[in-house]
């Protein structure tokens, strides 16, 4: 892995809140993602399942976490299962993960080759009731292939159909919401690896540079810092192209006149930023850019100051939605009468602010955490309001990372990252 070892103790910490959470006599498991073929013998890059490593700290393929707390050996109530090395797959791939530094990177003590785990974990079925299935039921998920994950839910359950069985995202996502402090830590070095991406880019973009270039830029300096790349897939849109949500095809010229919107985020030790700066291409607002640009930045600041421990999450988009359509009603967009008559469950300001304005951060971009319960303390949330206006080929989008305080204002994790229309200009154009 790229980025530099990450303390144990996180993992640790992890596990023990995570057991003290299960019912008596069962049994938790956590397989590695698949690593998924492109056809021939290529394959994609692996990404670990977040959950095992959010228990564990292990990035590799074919690992298997147990979790199993009230387990008559002690030394069974946490295993990991790990692939077995040779001399063919060290030659070919790199010599994986030995007992040893399985355990010095999980601090799991009890660490056995994968070929051992059904004997093993056949033994410790007959001690447990209750299983915990590791399953997403998170409310963006997009899931359109089987697992391995799936194939071991399908083989305990044909197997074990007189356990109970108990879904564990319930757990995790209450747990993954509030973030560790060495969580944060992580999270912010993404933060400054994006910021060091975006100060790259403000002295490149100019009139005539093409999207992808600019994506090039961005991933160039993410890689020189440890990053493994992109969080997720990067939007780079000029123009009309701003106005599409998930654009990501970054392939269009920028002209001379344009807003051009990035979303991009660096990822650090699988940890996600999440960074939306919207720029004119020629380095230069127009009066109607920067009427909209600052409405868009005034909700963003507002939104921002009301992330505080207690906070409802539907109250919280609700309000947001009142700012921003004070804002659009002063750019002429929105008029008093279409106020008067809109739809409850459609108001006006939909039609230029489509999206929501916040989501968790963390492991995953759309990270998982509670939506109902009030917000509290370390949840790590974005701030990203927009504008998209398609008659005038410009959208504009602001987003930073906030951490929820235990007192006193929201910690903006993006500080640092240019945002004011006159440090933009002043880069651009120094």
């Amino acid at each position: 892995m790229k980025y530099f070892p990450v303390d144990s103790n996180l993992f640790i910490k992890n596990r023990v809140k995570f057991s003290s959470q299960m019912h008596a006599s069962s049994i938790a498991a956590f397989n590695s993602n698949d690593i998924f073929t492109t056809g021939a013998d290529s394959t994609l890059s692996f990404h670990q399942h977040r959950n095992i490593f959010y228990l564990s700290g292990i990035d590799q393929e074919e690992s298997i976490l147990v979790l199993f707390p009230d387990a008559n050996n002690p030394k069974h109530r946490e295993i990991l299962f790990i692939k077995k090395t040779n001399n063919k797959i060290a030659i070919w791939e790199g010599a994986k993960l030995s007992k040893k530094q399985a355990t010095e990177k999980s601090g799991i003590q009890s660490v056995y080759w994968l070929d051992e785990f059904e004997t093993i974990f056949e033994q410790l079925m007959t001690q447990v009731q209750i299983i915990y299935i590791n399953n997403n039921d998170h409310y963006r998920k997009a899931i359109q292939m089987e697992t391995r994950e799936d194939r071991f839910v399908k083989m305990v359950k044909s197997k074990y159909a007189n356990h109970s069985f108990e879904n564990n995202f319930p757990i995790m996502e209450s747990l993954r919401g509030v973030k560790e402090q060495e969580e944060i830590n992580l999270i912010q070095k993404a933060c400054n690896i994006t910021e060091k991406g975006f100060n790259r880019v403000l002295g490149f973009i100019k009139p005539g540079v093409m999207e992808y270039e600019i994506e090039a830029e961005y991933i160039h300096e993410f890689l020189i810092n440890r990053s493994k790349g992109f969080a997720y897939t990067p939007i780079i849109g000029s123009g009309y192209n701003a106005c599409v949500l998930h654009y990501i095809e970054n392939n269009q010229s920028c002209k001379n006149g344009d807003m051009l919107l990035m979303d991009v985020g660096a990822e650090y030790a699988n940890y996600s930023s999440d960074m939306t700066r919207t720029v004119p291409v020629n380095g230069r607002f127009t009066p109607r850019q920067k009427a909209v640009y600052q409405s868009v930045l005034n909700v963003k600041n507002e939104a921002t100051q009301m992330l505080v421990s207690g906070v409802i999450w539907k109250d919280y988009h609700k309000e947001v939605g009142k700012i921003m359509t004070s804002e659009l009603l002063g750019l002429g967009l929105i008029d008093k009468a279409s106020i008067q008559n809109q739809d409850i469950n459609m108001p006006a300001y939909k039609k230029y602010f489509m999206h929501g304005t916040s989501h968790h951060l963390g492991l995953d971009t759309h990270d998982f955490g509670d939506l109902k319960s009030p917000m509290v303390a370390n949840m790590v949330l974005t701030v990203e309001p927009g504008i998209y206006i398609p008659e005038e080929k410009m959208g504009i989008r602001l987003e930073d990372d906030i951490v929820i305080q235990d007192s006193g204002p929201p910690l903006n994790l993006m500080k640092n990252i240019p945002i004011e229309i006159d440090d933009i200009e002043s880069i651009m154009n120094s």
